[in-house]
């Protein structure tokens, strides 16, 4: 029975194909094409190869997509796939990133140079020379251009979250005391859950709302080593200014992590960044002259400052380069509560750089935020987070990108023979 079902898929999307060159619109914007070659192949697109958003019949991507599902339908599935070993080591991978933002500038601040605003903006301009030039190379300056008058406006309003998230969250540490702006953070995680869950259509799982209360509560600890030790800063006498600042970066934060990854999931990875990129120059930039300016001309300047820049903008690029791979492959919720692991990887790099010492209480909570990553793909399917709900049924709306549902969708039916290797 199984194998003439498999047939008939074939001969459907066979007849689909023998009808000369077609052309349609691809998910990412670019026109492709297939030839009658008797089976169906990946249509042509703009450069050609695998996974940049190619068409493929639909009833073909249901077909994987099920397939795919069902190889393993035990609770613990997806636990055992390299998938989830990836995910959760990225993860890890993007807290130690954050983790070395957070010493560069504390290092800035111990030379006398806190430029919140300015610093980031190097980032800026580092992701629109990689990623910007990638995408008109990719495109040509025609389509460029039209991306920007078709979509510019989204991207703007996407780089204007981030910017503002980064000023206003390192904005409060100038303001409020430590625990205070670490337990807003618990805020960015739950706008990205009711977002999620009202404009993208998301359901989550009682393992993944499990997972996600397991990170909080091993968060928590920390927050309770910290206040034990005494290491939360004290009470400063404007901590409500600092506390509605924190309020602020998180709100933005937690949009604009939502809101990639519905851009990352549709739009190729480089694009997305390219365009984060140019428009964040010039809103950071205008960020920068309005805010930082006093702070800028009384700032000290000397060769370990520049350095300290410059690691700063390493550590963040890196970041922004990889966040788009665990947003596509998990999802924004996953994104933030793997950042939770930040402060314990903070104060392992602090005892060698600020002579901190670890609370017996840090590698409980360590252990435990993992435990809750673990939890939240409990009872969850062989491909995880990476299907998108408002990307349709089958993926059909979605780019078929590195670490996408609808790529590994393709490459099911490529080994089963139903779909050709795409032309280069």
């Amino acid at each position: 029975m199984a194998d003439k079902e498999l047939g008939t898929k074939t001969v459907v999307v066979a007849e689909r194909g023998v009808n000369g060159e077609s052309y349609r619109k691809s998910s990412d914007g670019l026109e492709i094409s297939g030839n009658g070659s008797g089976r169906m192949e990946m249509g042509q697109r703009q450069g050609g190869g695998v996974g940049n958003g190619e068409e493929v019949d639909p009833e073909l991507l249901e077909h994987a997509i099920q397939v795919l599902e069902m190889k393993n339908r035990k609770w613990y599935a997806y636990l055992t796939t390299r998938d989830f070993w990836f995910v959760l080591l990225l993860g890890q991978v993007l807290a130690l990133c954050i983790t070395a933002t957070n010493t560069f500038s504390t290092l800035l601040v111990n030379k006398g140079t806190s430029i919140p605003a300015f610093q980031t903006l190097f980032n800026y301009i580092v992701l629109t020379v990689i990623y910007t030039t990638y995408t008109i190379y990719r495109y040509g300056f025609k389509k460029y251009f039209k991306l920007l008058l078709v979509d510019g406006w989204k991207y703007i309003i996407l780089s204007f979250m981030d910017v503002e998230g980064n000023y206003f969250t390192v904005l409060a540490y100038r303001y409020t005391n430590l625990l205070s702006a670490q337990l807003l953070n618990f805020w960015s995680i739950i706008c990205v859950v009711i977002v999620s869950f009202t404009l993208l259509r998301v359901r989550y799982k009682w393992a993944q709302i499990a997972g996600i209360l397991i990170c909080c509560g091993g968060m928590g600890i920390l927050l309770a080593s910290d206040h034990i030790t005494g290491s939360n800063g004290g009470d400063p006498p404007t901590m409500l200014k600092g506390d509605l600042f924190g309020l602020a970066g998180a709100t933005f934060y937690g949009l604009s992590n939502v809101f990639e990854e519905w851009f990352v999931s549709k739009r190729p990875a480089w694009e997305v960044l390219g365009m984060l990129g140019l428009f964040g120059i010039i809103i950071n930039g205008i960020t920068a002259a309005i805010f930082d300016r006093a702070s800028f001309q009384s700032a000290t300047w000397d060769g370990q400052v520049g350095g300290y820049i410059v690691g700063y903008t390493l550590a963040l690029t890196i970041f922004y380069s990889l966040a788009p791979i665990i947003l596509r492959m998990a999802s924004a919720a996953f994104f933030d509560i793997s950042l939770l692991t930040g402060n314990f990887w903070g104060v392992i790099i602090g005892i060698k750089v600020f002579g901190y010492t670890i609370y017996y209480l840090y590698p409980i909570a360590f252990v435990l935020i993992i435990l809750g990553l673990v939890a939240y793909f409990l009872a969850g399917s062989m491909l995880g987070d990476s299907k998108k709900p408002w990307l349709g049924k089958n993926q059909e709306d979605g780019h078929a990108g590195f670490g996408t549902a609808k790529l590994k969708a393709i490459n099911e039916a490529r080994r089963e023979g139903l779909v050709g290797e795409s032309r280069a």
